[in-house]
C-alpha cells in the first residue's frame, strides 16, 4: 500500500476512493464513490500547506457562501489528508460559453458574498506584500512556470516581469489599505461551482490561498481565467461588464486588474 493510500480513510464496504484529479499544488485529489465527499493528500512538505486550506475551510463553512465542510483531517509524519463534504454542481471551467455567461451573474454574486464578509473577522492575510516577497522567491529559484504566463510575457525573463511590478509596488500597497475585503485567492474558474441545469452558482471551493487582500485580486484571476472561455471579445466584454455591475463597482481599475493578472503567475512555483 502506498504512503498516499495510507492516508486515506477507511470506508464502509462497498464504498472506494477513486481518483479525481492532481491539484498545481501537486496534491492528489480523490472522490468517494457515492460522490458525496472529497479526500486531498499531499506528502511532505505539502502537508503544512493543506493544513493551512483545512484551517480556512473550517472558518470559511459558517458563512454560508456555498463552501465545503471538513469531514476529516490526519496528519502523520509523511503526510496529511483533508476529507471534506462535496459542494454540489460542476466546474464553471467545464461549461461551454454561452452557459458560462449565464451563470456569470451568480457567480459574481457568490464572489460577492465572500467579500461582504467583515474583513476583521477574518483570521487570515494575503498581504500584496507577502505575494510580492513569494513572487520574487519564485523569481529568485528559476520556478516560473511559463505555461501560467500570457503568451505576451512568455518570451520575457521573469526578473523583467517582477521588476515592472515593483515600480507600481507603491501605488497597489496604498490601494490595498483602503479596500481590503476576504479574498478567495485562486479565484478561476474551476473554484466555482455551478448547477448545470439551473445555471447558477452554488459554491465556492479550495480556499487554501483564502486571505483578507485587495479585491482586485480575485477579479483579476477571474476575468484573467475565463478569457480562453469565451466566444468572441463580445462574451468577455459582456463578462467584464456583468462581473462590476453585480458587484456595484460603476467604475473598474484597469490598471488594478491588469496589475494583479500579472503579479499571480509569478507567485505559483
Amino acid at each position: 500500500m502506498s504512503t498516499v493510500e495510507q492516508l486515506l480513510p477507511r470506508l464502509s464496504a462497498g464504498t472506494t476512493w477513486t481518483p479525481a484529479s492532481e491539484g498545481e499544488s501537486g496534491d492528489a485529489v480523490f472522490r468517494r464513490s457515492d460522490g458525496a465527499a472529497f479526500a486531498k493528500v499531499s506528502l511532505g512538505a505539502g502537508a503544512a500547506q493543506l493544513d493551512e486550506e483545512r484551517r480556512r475551510t473550517e472558518w470559511l463553512a459558517p458563512y454560508n457562501v456555498g463552501s465545503a465542510r471538513v469531514l476529516d483531517w490526519c496528519a502523520t509524519p509523511e503526510g496529511a489528508c483533508l476529507v471534506t463534504a462535496a459542494v454540489p454542481g460542476v466546474p464553471a471551467s467545464d461549461l461551454p460559453a454561452a452557459d458560462l455567461l449565464r451563470a456569470w451573474p451568480s457567480m459574481a454574486r457568490r464572489l460577492r458574498a465572500l467579500h461582504e464578509i467583515p474583513a476583521g473577522e477574518c483570521p487570515f492575510a494575503r498581504p500584496l506584500s507577502a505575494m510580492f516577497d513569494r513572487a520574487a522567491d519564485v523569481v529568485a529559484r528559476g520556478a516560473v512556470n511559463p505555461e501560467f504566463l500570457d503568451p505576451d510575457q512568455q518570451d520575457v525573463p521573469p526578473p523583467l516581469l517582477l521588476a515592472r511590478l515593483q515600480a507600481d509596488l507603491p501605488h497597489r500597497l496604498a490601494q490595498e489599505a483602503q479596500d481590503r475585503v476576504v479574498c478567495h485567492g485562486d479565484a478561476c474558474l474551476p473554484n466555482f461551482l455551478v448547477d448545470p441545469q439551473t445555471l447558477q452558482c452554488t459554491g465556492l471551493i479550495d480556499v487554501g490561498r483564502l486571505g483578507t487582500a485587495d479585491r482586485y485580486v480575485d477579479l483579476s484571476l477571474l476575468l484573467g481565467n475565463a478569457r480562453e472561455s469565451w466566444r468572441d471579445a463580445a462574451d468577455a466584454r459582456a463578462a467584464h461588464a456583468l462581473l462590476f455591475a453585480q458587484l456595484g463597482i460603476d467604475a473598474p481599475d484597469d490598471g488594478r486588474l491588469d496589475f494583479y493578472l500579472r503579479l499571480d503567475p509569478l507567485t505559483w512555483g
